[in-house]
């Protein structure tokens, strides 16, 4: 029998074709931004230094690469076909975060496998874009609005919401519920459901207040008025504010502070795009956002050259979950939103959350590769 993956053979001259038909200006930009991550927590400590955490962003963003590359040139139908068995697993190991999870920082978040220490809610984030894009594949734009079709994504949505938020993780479950409920949104639903959906979740608010943890509370008051306790519950936001004030147009070249005095907390998280305006100041600030609007607008562009309504949704879904990372984590650090627990996309440290992102990544690169494919809105597999 003669090897598939010889030269010239028809499997080869596609796998190659596929290669050179990648995405190369969204790649080119991700590379950028994993080495400004890289940049950023090698000034971390005192003089520079690749440990404890730079030398591992970078080993894991190499890792990441790969794994984008080899996602962006599987057929698409495969990922159309593994959609709800990813959905399911990804469920499962939240359900097992609830049994057997890792206790850190005050929070159950984690699962030990192997060496491997997985954050579950972040897997979910890009599963659930998958599940509602095969959902909606394959229906039509009248099925999409009757209100017994409504009832399977809603649950899809509230199950990882409410198992993440009893971990509790406010931030990724209002994340993994904004981007949910904005897939729903663009798969074309009518305008009455959306808003009476707003409607029902401002009247819901009252009563979502009693079920918040008493730091929960806090973080939403602070953020109201971050002067009622300095010392206590607004020292954090205060310390960022000021961080990110004196670091001016260009940066306090060199003497920073704020972060190498250890005012900022979760500096090589949460906090550091803070970091980064103090290092590299507004003009550094705006220069990694404008990277990432130019991902996110490569992201639309190619969600609305695609043929397959399965291809469109995965890659408007990707792009909406990396604009709310983006989002929420600069107006945090600002003070425009509560503190919540969301890192900045490729920057912050985090293996799970780096790994998650760059396989969405490689599922829009699989989106813009297989553009033209038109896939049958009935058609549930690639087999």
């Amino acid at each position: 029998m003669a090897d598939p993956y010889a030269p010239n053979t028809p499997v080869r001259r596609a796998l190659i074709s596929k290669f050179i038909d990648l995405n190369w200006g969204l790649l080119f930009l991700v590379l950028i931004v994993g080495t400004v991550g890289t940049i950023m927590l090698y000034s971390i400590p005192e003089g520079g230094s690749w440990d404890p955490w730079a030398a591992r962003h970078m080993t894991r963003f190499i890792v990441g690469i790969g794994v984008l590359l080899v996602v962006s040139i599987i057929d698409i139908r495969v990922w159309m076909a593994l959609a709800y068995p990813a959905y399911f697993i990804a469920l499962a190991l939240l359900v097992g975060v609830e049994v057997v999870g890792e206790i850190g920082m005050g929070a159950q978040r984690w699962l030990v496998i192997g060496p491997a220490r997985v954050q579950p809610s972040e897997l979910m984030k890009i599963a659930l874009v998958l599940a509602l894009a095969r959902y909606y594949h394959g229906l039509t734009i009248d099925e999409v609005s009757r209100p017994v079709r409504l009832i399977p994504p809603i649950l899809m949505i509230a199950l990882p919401v409410a198992l993440v938020f009893r971990q509790p993780d406010l931030g990724t479950a209002l994340l993994l519920l904004a981007g949910g409920l904005g897939l729903v949104f663009v798969s074309g639903i009518n305008w009455w459901y959306i808003i009476g959906g707003l409607a029902a979740s401002v009247a819901a608010v009252p009563v979502g207040w009693g079920y918040l943890a008493s730091y929960q509370r806090n973080r939403i008051l602070t953020f109201i008025d971050p002067e009622r306790d300095p010392l206590g519950a607004g020292y954090h936001i205060l310390q960022s504010q000021i961080a990110i004030g004196s670091g001016g147009i260009w940066g306090r070249s060199g003497e920073f502070t704020q972060s190498r005095l250890d005012f900022l907390p979760e500096k090589q998280t949460d906090f550091i795009f803070t970091m980064l305006a103090e290092q590299f100041g507004l003009a550094g600030a705006i220069g990694l956002l404008c990277l990432y609007i130019a991902i996110l607008v490569i992201g639309v562009m190619t969600a609305l050259n695609a043929r397959a309504h399965f291809g469109r949704l995965v890659a408007i879904g990707v792009s909406l979950t990396l604009f709310l990372y983006v989002f929420i984590n600069s107006a945090m650090v600002m003070g425009i939103v509560p503190v919540v627990g969301v890192p900045m996309p490729l920057v912050s440290y985090g293996g799970t959350s780096m790994m998650t992102i760059l396989f969405g990544f490689g599922l829009i690169m699989c989106v813009h590769v297989h553009r033209d494919l038109d896939v049958p809105r009935h058609s549930g597999a690639f087999w």
